[in-house]
């Protein structure tokens, strides 16, 4: 049987055995994980997904992609370029089990973006409650994002309201979740043209 599975922004086909390659994955070599976003399991189509289904595999190593080089060129009288270069954070893993059911019940942690609020919530956990921004981004020990480039009281509640209240979580954004955080926040192109990720690295670092 297979199963198509969705995770870092990307589909995968998957069968019991196989070994993939994901955005980075919140977890240690060794430890089990699940997947609960399944699109499809062998005949029956989701609606968004199937429900009750899940893929759960053992995560091989923590390893990086091929590096990938771009430029970054603006169009002005004086304009400037700069050459760049990426490797993204991967997740090796091997396929250990397709479940048709019962996903909510495995007791298997489910796999969370390293980029996203990091925790090991059961798989069928009921979404938190919204805090006030500063109440919440005191509770969780959060930095002062208004440090960032481009970044003021607005754009610090939106970011916190989405689970973003470190520069540690920022700094640890790949393209999928820059992405991601574009879209959902609208910010734009606003991450990468201000560097956030950059700064974030500096400013976690002290």
């Amino acid at each position: 049987m297979f199963a198509v599975l969705k995770t870092g922004g990307k589909q995968y086909k998957v069968q019991s055995g196989d070994v993939l390659r994901v955005e980075k994955l919140a977890a240690a070599a060794g430890e089990k994980v699940q997947f609960n976003e399944i699109l499809m399991l062998g005949s029956t189509i989701g609606a968004p997904t199937v429900e009750g289904a899940a893929v759960q595999a053992e995560v091989i190593d923590q390893i990086k992609g091929e590096k990938l080089i771009h430029y970054v060129k603006r169009r002005r009288k004086h304009s400037s370029q700069r050459k760049k270069g990426h490797r993204q954070q991967l997740t090796l893993l091997r396929v250990t089990d397709i479940l048709e059911s019962g996903a909510d019940k495995s007791g298997v942690k489910a796999a969370v973006g390293a980029g996203s609020v990091s925790g090991a919530a059961a798989p069928a956990a009921a979404p938190a409650k919204k805090a006030a921004p500063k109440k919440a981004a005191a509770a969780a020990g959060g930095d002062d994002l208004k440090k960032l480039s481009g970044v003021g009281p607005a754009l610090e509640k939106k970011l916190i309201e989405a689970g973003v209240t470190t520069f540690a979580q920022i700094a640890a954004w790949g393209e999928a979740e820059i992405a991601e955080f574009d879209e959902k926040l609208s910010f734009k192109g606003r991450i990468e043209r201000e560097g956030w990720v950059e700064q974030a690295k500096e400013l976690a670092n002290g």
